[in-house]
């Protein structure tokens, strides 16, 4: 679905102008993103063609820092938590880089679970209708 101005306007402020997952003021060139994937074929003759086109809807954008979307990609929210987890859990086993940040005290874990900012904020905020 290509947004109109007024679209693009509207996911952009349904959190206030912050990206709907890590909370941080959106740049610029802020991505709407797919909460719910809507999977391109990368490859051959359907590249780019849509595999779940039901879900390119407007109530399914979400607004996004590139950062966010990118890591995202076409994972459902539960992988993509898990997905986040696993790397902070591969930052502590496999860059020592890191973990003399963690003895120096630089980078404190909390231990808290992954959780994004429209769950932080109330799922009713992003399934409002337009």
């Amino acid at each position: 679905m290509k947004l109109s101005k007024a679209q693009r306007e509207h996911v952009r402020m349904k959190f206030g102008g912050l990206c709907a997952y890590c909370g941080h003021p959106l740049p610029q060139r802020w991505h709407a993103d797919h909460m719910i994937a809507v999977v391109r074929d990368p490859w051959g003759a359907n590249k780019g063609v849509m595999q779940k086109p039901e879900h390119d809807t407007l109530e399914n954008m979400m607004p996004s820092c590139p950062a966010c979307n990118i890591s995202k990609r076409s994972l459902s929210i539960e992988s993509w938590r898990v997905w986040l987890a696993g790397h902070m859990r591969s930052l502590n086993e496999h860059h020592s880089i890191y973990r003399l940040m963690l003895a120096y005290g630089c980078v404190v874990e909390t231990g808290k679970p992954i959780t994004f900012h429209f769950e932080r904020v109330g799922h009713n905020i992003w399934m409002s209708g337009v």
